[in-house]
């Protein structure tokens, strides 16, 4: 479901995210916006000297060659920009809304770029066996820096996927869905300052990127802060348990 997020009411995006699992909000940064931050990006990665990431190995099948990928975690503790849009309303009153909390509470965040001609498709996956939580209200935010049609390898969602709870993974292939086709998904082609929220039991995925145009995208990962993980995963990540969104009810430590 796609909406625009000028004059968009919280209670129908709530219910279409109960419904589909995901929603695509229209225009919640300004063009200029989107423009600022991929710069920001591509300067950020430059500046660090990060090299391509290799493909994901259960996304081979998905190319007909190598393919390449440029990531960071927690690019709001090199950039303040992004720091500040962590905790922008208009991002943090939807995540509330489609959880249906008033708490938004930080679990991660990556900054992807899917360089052109030959960016990594994503296999069909869930979040979900990366980081579980007891019940559930985890989400995903991602944010567009430039546009996604289907031929930069947009992302693919399969609608209400989300309401058969958690799947049986491939753990020997990077907990991707091996019994699920790729062409099942639908895609959810996407313009520059667009933002793509979904649960991480909503099953997702992306294609290659053969345009000659790279893919910039900030993908923000969040969670209900009374929802305790099961798992204790994703140590690395600077900030997880920063409240975005209201106060942390269980007055508990980052976790």
């Amino acid at each position: 479901m796609t909406i625009t997020s000028s004059g968009a009411d919280l209670s129908t995006l709530a219910q279409q995210y109960t419904e589909d699992g995901f929603v695509l909000v229209k225009g919640l940064l300004s063009k200029e916006e989107a423009a600022y931050y991929r710069q920001r990006s591509h300067d950020l990665l430059a500046a660090l000297n990060r090299k391509d990431d290799p493909t994901w190995k259960s996304a081979m099948g998905l190319s007909d060659g190598a393919t390449r990928l440029q990531h960071l975690h927690d690019a709001q503790f090199y950039d303040a920009a992004f720091s500040r849009l962590l905790v922008d309303p208009r991002f943090t009153d939807v995540a509330a809304a489609v959880m249906g909390v008033e708490g938004v509470q930080l679990h991660h965040t990556k900054l992807f770029v899917k360089p052109p001609e030959n960016g990594s498709p994503f296999p069909l996956h869930q979040d979900y066996p990366f980081f579980p939580h007891k019940y559930h209200r985890v989400g995903a935010a991602i944010f567009h820096f430039d546009d996604a049609p289907e031929e930069k390898g947009c992302v693919r969602v399969i609608p209400g996927s989300h309401k058969d709870g958690p799947r049986e993974h491939d753990p020997e292939g990077s907990f991707h869905l091996p019994d699920v086709p790729f062409e099942s998904a639908t895609p959810q082609p996407a313009e520059a300052g667009d933002v793509l929220f979904f649960t991480y039991l909503t099953v997702h995925g992306s294609g290659v990127n053969v345009s000659e145009e790279a893919r910039t995208t900030w993908l923000i990962q969040y969670r209900d802060p009374g929802d305790p993980p099961t798992v204790k995963t994703h140590d690395h990540s600077l900030g997880q348990g920063m409240m975005l969104r209201g106060v942390d009810p269980t007055g508990r430590s980052a976790s």
